[in-house]
Parts: structure tokens; C-alpha cells; sequence
């Protein structure tokens, strides 16, 4: 069977809104309506957007490869106006004829007057290059030497010229002799800046000259204003620093860094931002022979602008999508809410004590079978309710026994309680009393523990005591030795040296017979000098023998006089020495009688530490006996605690649990009464029911 579907009608839906629930989210049917309205919504808008996207993208990919393409060419085309420019300086400026009137002007050697003539064929040569060449303002050239001037022909900049050979370009290609294009303004005194960009060249390395060519940068300009991208879009080249050498449309500067280095891609494509913020479809390509980059800038904005027709087309299928949703919506939630709301308005009446409403009118669907369901549900209801009486009449007359019962059951709980208190409350007392005779014996036990360990100390001291007074005698008998052997040999040291003191007079005496010779010699020799002198020419061999016996006895004379003073300094010291060892030889005596002495007195401490030994041996063994029976008390205690507060443990166990069936006896009876009223209040209840 075919059940035919019918929109709503004005009053369908006024009677529906009528009968919504405060809160609309309480309501099935709004929750049916708003889901299907959300889904359908968010499908319609995904797709339309998705397909908004698509366009955007495809339009872009499309705009890159056609802007990437015109950029290529106009890139190559701007490569043969910058060819063109090097093979024209190549053809005019690299001739023999050129070159020779390059060097004759370098070189030092030529005269002045001919130099000028030179520089004046150069400048003549370059004016008529200027002028057969279009777009080129002025042509530099610049000398290696400081001795010759620069020359500059055509609309030149003096700014330029201005510590030019100081300049990083200049340098570099002054070293490698090599070209490069630069860009620039240039300044000419009285009329506003014009934009220029430069060629330069090296001739003849570092003893040659600098060319340099400043071409107008409208060259490059009327090119770039050939191609039409749109509004708001720009083409710019752009030099290897990133800086504007020319452009065409909007003069807007993007944040592009093209400082790669190798690795670089010639040709590519990019999005970046505007000095607006806007984003732009960015493509470049670079220029072969300055590396320049040609950069196509075309917002991204003008590129979609055709595509937001399909965004405005989603938004209007949308509204009427919506539309439609909504009539849809309010018909299922009526369908579904309506038969709801009659079964709650039933079960409203059944809440209130009318137990023979039923449901009308059942259908095959969802919402018939949950009527027939409903309508089961109140027949087993009565049914229930009819027990439930006969029920709560036996409940009313058990819950009076009970209370009876639990009432005697409370009387006999409070008296095993307050039994059971007084037993817990003397286990308690004598488990204290046990306490704290276990805690005076195990102070005794640490007591006994501390006077053990100082007694074993002791014992250790006086041994080491003993020990050290044996050490002592010992040395002290060496020492004696020592002394006894120190003092004979002190002994043997004064006789050796009386007996040096004896020699050493005995060479005093030699040494005075030797001084006496020494004089006779010398006597001798002078007599011996005068009778040379007598005897003329043949005397004076003799007088120079002579001679020489008085001065060796004048040298034995001084030595002799060193060897008395050395040996009467001997002497001097060996009694010194033996006058020392007169005053020590007593000192070793008295010496000997000390380490006596001392010697007595370790043998009496040694002994002394013996007795002490012994005595602390009994202390010892008296301490460990006391310690043992200590040991036992506190067992003995320790047991009669553990009894004591076990049998307290059980008394307040029983007690608790006597108080806790007192408790429980309590809430049978307060349970029995409750049940009682409950059941005297169940009766009232039930015979509001129809049944």
C-alpha cells in the first residue's frame, strides 16, 4: 500500500508550531527538521564551493602558463636589444684603429700634443658611434693610468666618475677583463633625472681602458609596454640586487628574493605580495646576457574575478535549496511529532490514576507500532497494579511483626554493648601498664648496650696503653745503648784531637824552622846579588840566579806566613771543640740516668695496665650477664603487652560490632515504621486507580 505524501498547509504548520515544546531542541521533529536542513545545506554549499576552487585553481594554472610563455619571448627579445648593444661596442670599439689610438693615449711615452690628438680621434670616433646607434645617452672612458683623464661624450653624469675606480665593478672586471650591465640614474645639471641602465667593458685589462654605455631605459620600457596583462598588473625587470631597472603598467614593489645563487631556476612562477598586501601571480624569467630578471605581476584577484559568478550561483541555488528543505523538514517533523505528542498527552492521563487510555488510529510504520506497544504496555500496567494492591495489604500487616521484633533485638544489643565496654576499657589499662614496662626496660637495655661499648673501649685503650709502654722500653733501652756508645766515643773524639793538638804544634815548629830558613835565604841570595854586582858583566848570570832564589824565598816566606795563620785557626777551633765536648760529656751522663728513670716508669704503667685489663675482663663478663636477663624481661614484657592489647583489640572489636547491632537493631525499627507508612500510604495510592 502506497501511502501518498502531502505537503503542509498554512494551518498544518501554525498548528504544529503551536503545539513545539518551549525549547525547540526538545522536540524530535525539530531535531528530524534541523538535520535534514544542516545536511542538505552544508551539502549544496561544499559542492558549489568546491567547484569554486576548482575554477579559481584551473583559471590560475592557466594565466601562469600563458603569462610564462609571453614573458619567455619578450625575455629573448630584450636579449637581442642587449645583443645588439654588445656586438655594436665589439664592432666599433674593438678595431685595430680604435685600440692603437687606446694605447698611444695610455702609454707614457707619447707626447702631450699628441695625446690630445689621440683623445680627440676617440672622442670624435665615439660621438659618431652615439649617434649611429639609437637609445644610447653618453659613452664613459675610463683610463687605468690617474695620469690621463676620463673621457665622457654624449649626456654624461660627473656623479658617475666620482671615485669610479674605487668601485667593486670596476675592479672585478678590471681583473677578469670581462663585460657586465648595470642600472642607474642619471643626473645632468638643469634637467630632472632620467632613468639609464649601463653596459660595460674592458679593454685591455689593467693597462687599458673602461668603456662604459649608458642606454635610455625606454628601450627596454617600449617593449615592456607591448604587452597588455590587465588592470592593476606590471611587468618589471628587475637587476641581480633585486633592484627596478624598468617596468610597464602599476609601479608596485613584490617582496621577491632572487638572490639564489647557483642552483638558481631561470624561468618560474611564484605567489607573493604586493606593497599593498594583495596576493599576485608572480612568473620570471631571465635575460641571458645580463642575468637580469623579467617579472609578469597580475593580481590574483582580476584572474578569479569571473569565477565568483559560480560562488554567487551556489549562494542563490543555496537560499532556494533552503527553501525547499524547510517545507520538507516541517513535514517530517510533523509526521513524526504528531502521533508523540497524542501518546504523551495519554500517558499524562495515566500518570494520574486513569489506567484505561489506549492509542486510536495505529499505523503500520514506526511510530504504529510504538501505539500498539503503548497500548500493551497499559493493559499489563492495570493488570500490575491489581497485584500491587493485594501485595501492599500483606506488606502492611509483615511490617508490624517486624518492628515488634527489631524493637526487642535493640534492648538486647545495649546491654552486650555496655558489658562488653567495661571489659575493653580494663584490657586497655593493662595494656598501657604493659607499655610502659616494656619502655623502662628497653631504656635499661640501651644503657646496658652504651656501658657494654664504653667498658669494650676501655679495654681497648688499655691494651693499646700496654702495648705502647713495651714499644717505650724498648726504645728507651736503645736509646741508653745509644747514649752508653755516643759517650765512649765522645771520649775517643777528645783524645784524637789532644793528639791533633800535639801534631799541629809540632808543624808550628817545622813552620818556624822554615821561616828561619827562608830569611837565611833570602840573606843569602842578597849577598849573593851584591857580589854580582861586584863582579860586573860576569856576575850578571849570577845576579839574575840570584834574583830569583830571593824571590822564591820571599813567595815560601808568604806561604809559610798563610800556613801558620791556617794552623793556628786549627788550633783555635780544636779547642773550642774540645772545651764543647768537656761541657756535653756530663750531659750524656745525666742522659743515661733520665732514660733509667723513664725506663722504670713504663714497666710500672705496664703493669699497672695489666690489672686494668684484668678488672675490666670481669666488668665485661658481669655487663653480658645482666644484658641476657635484660633480654628476657623485655620478651617477658614484650609479651605481656602484645596479650594485653590483643585482648583489648577483641574487646573493642566486640563492642563496636555490639554498638553496631544496637545501630542496626535501631534502623529495623525506624525501617519497620517506614515500611509501615509506606505501606498505609501505598494502600491510598493504589485505590486512586481505575481499573
Amino acid at each position: 500500500m502506497i501511502e501518498l505524501v502531502t505537503l503542509p498547509t498554512k494551518a498544518n504548520i501554525k498548528s504544529w508550531l503551536k503545539n513545539m515544546p518551549r525549547k525547540p531542541t526538545e522536540s524530535i521533529g525539530v531535531r528530524l527538521f534541523l538535520i535534514f536542513f544542516i545536511a542538505t545545506m552544508a551539502f549544496v554549499l561544499s559542492l558549489g564551493i568546491i567547484s569554486y576552487q576548482m575554477s579559481k585553481s584551473t583559471i590560475q594554472n592557466n594565466a601562469k602558463i600563458s603569462n610564462q610563455q609571453m614573458i619567455i619571448q619578450t625575455a629573448e627579445r630584450l636579449n637581442l636589444v642587449m645583443d645588439n648593444y654588445e656586438e655594436s661596442v665589439e664592432k666599433s670599439m674593438f678595431t685595430p684603429e680604435f685600440n692603437d689610438w687606446v694605447r698611444q693615449a695610455s702609454i707614457s711615452s707619447t707626447e702631450e700634443s699628441e695625446r690630445r690628438l689621440f683623445l680627440n680621434k676617440l672622442s670624435i670616433a665615439i660621438g659618431d658611434w652615439i649617434f649611429e646607434n639609437d637609445g644610447v645617452v653618453g659613452v664613459y672612458l675610463i683610463p687605468a693610468s690617474d695620469e690621463v683623464a676620463n673621457i665622457a661624450t654624449g649626456t654624461t653624469s660627473d656623479l658617475f666618475l666620482e671615485n669610479v675606480k674605487e668601485k667593486d665593478w670596476y675592479k672585478n672586471l678590471q681583473e677578469a677583463g670581462s663585460a657586465t650591465w648595470m642600472n642607474d640614474e642619471l643626473h645632468v645639471e638643469g634637467e630632472e633625472n632620467s632613468s639609464v641602465f649601463r653596459f660595460a667593458r674592458a679593454l685591455y685589462g689593467k693597462s687599458g681602458y673602461m668603456i662604459v654605455v649608458d642606454i635610455k631605459t625606454t628601450i627596454i620600457t617600449d617593449e615592456l609596454d607591448k604587452i597588455d596583462l590587465g588592470e592593476d598588473s606590471a611587468i618589471q625587470l628587475v637587476s641581480t640586487f633585486n633592484q627596478l631597472v624598468a617596468f610597464s603598467g602599476a609601479n608596485k614593489s613584490i617582496s621577491i628574493d632572487f638572490e639564489g645563487g647557483e642552483g638558481q631556476e631561470t624561468d618560474g612562477s611564484m605567489q607573493a605580495e604586493d606593497e599593498d598586501g594583495k596576493s599576485t601571480l608572480t612568473v620570471y624569467s631571465t635575460l641571458d646576457s645580463s642575468n637580469w630578471k623579467l617579472l609578469s605581476i597580475v593580481p590574483i584577484a582580476n584572474l578569479v574575478k569571473d569565477a565568483k559568478k559560480i560562488l554567487l550561483t551556489t549562494y542563490i541555488s543555496a537560499a532556494i535549496v533552503a527553501l525547499i528543505a524547510i517545507l520538507i523538514g516541517i513535514w517530517m517533523a510533523r509526521t513524526v511529532s504528531r502521533p508523540l505528542g497524542v501518546m504523551g498527552g495519554l500517558m499524562n492521563e495515566a500518570a494520574i490514576g486513569n489506567l484505561q487510555v489506549r492509542m486510536k488510529g495505529q499505523s503500520r510504520d514506526e511510530i504504529g507500532r510504538l501505539s500498539g506497544s503503548f497500548n500493551s504496555m497499559m493493559e499489563q500496567i492495570t493488570a500490575l497494579v491489581g497485584q500491587t494492591s493485594q501485595t501492599a495489604k500483606e506488606v502492611l500487616d509483615t511490617a508490624g511483626e517486624l518492628g515488634d521484633a527489631s524493637r526487642k533485638t535493640a534492648i538486647s544489643a545495649k546491654e552486650i554493648a555496655t558489658a562488653t565496654e567495661e571489659i575493653a576499657a580494663g584490657a586497655t589499662k593493662l595494656a598501657e601498664e604493659a607499655e610502659d614496662g616494656a619502655g623502662l626496660t628497653e631504656k635499661i637495655s640501651s644503657q646496658m648496650r652504651i656501658v657494654m661499648g664504653t667498658n669494650r673501649e676501655m679495654g681497648d685503650t688499655a691494651r693499646n696503653v700496654s702495648k705502647s709502654s713495651e714499644r717505650g722500653m724498648l726504645q728507651l733501652e736503645e736509646l741508653l745503648t745509644s747514649t752508653n756508645l755516643t759517650e765512649e766515643k765522645t771520649g775517643k773524639l777528645v783524645n784524637k784531637i789532644n793528639g791533633l793538638k800535639e801534631t799541629t804544634s809540632s808543624v808550628l815548629k817545622v813552620l818556624d824552622v822554615m821561616h828561619n830558613i827562608t830569611k837565611q835565604t833570602n840573606i843569602l841570595s842578597l849577598n849573593a846579588t851584591i857580589e854580582a854586582a861586584r863582579a860586573g858583566v860576569a856576575g850578571k848570570g849570577f845576579m839574575v840566579v840570584a834574583d830569583e832564589i830571593r824571590q822564591l824565598a820571599e813567595q815560601s816566606r808568604q806561604s809559610i806566613e798563610i800556613v801558620g795563620q791556617i794552623t793556628d785557626q786549627i788550633m783555635q777551633e780544636m779547642n773550642e771543640t774540645v772545651h764543647v765536648l768537656s761541657e756535653v760529656t756530663p750531659l750524656f751522663g745525666q742522659q743515661v740516668i733520665a732514660v733509667k728513670d723513664t725506663n722504670h716508669i713504663f714497666a710500672s704503667v705496664q703493669a699497672e695496665m695489666g690489672n686494668l685489663i684484668n678488672q675490666l675482663g670481669a666488668v665485661t663478663e658481669s655487663i653480658v650477664g645482666l644484658n641476657q636477663s635484660q633480654v628476657v624481661l623485655s620478651e617477658a614484657m614484650g609479651n605481656v603487652s602484645a596479650v594485653a592489647e590483643e585482648s583489648s583489640a577483641t574487646s573493642e572489636e566486640v563492642a563496636s560490632l555490639s554498638n553496631e547491632q544496637q545501630i542496626i537493631s535501631g534502623i529495623l525499627v525506624t525501617l519497620s515504621n517506614n515500611l509501615e507508612k509506606s505501606s498505609n500510604q501505598l494502600k491510598e495510592k493504589m485505590e486512586q486507580f481505575k481499573i
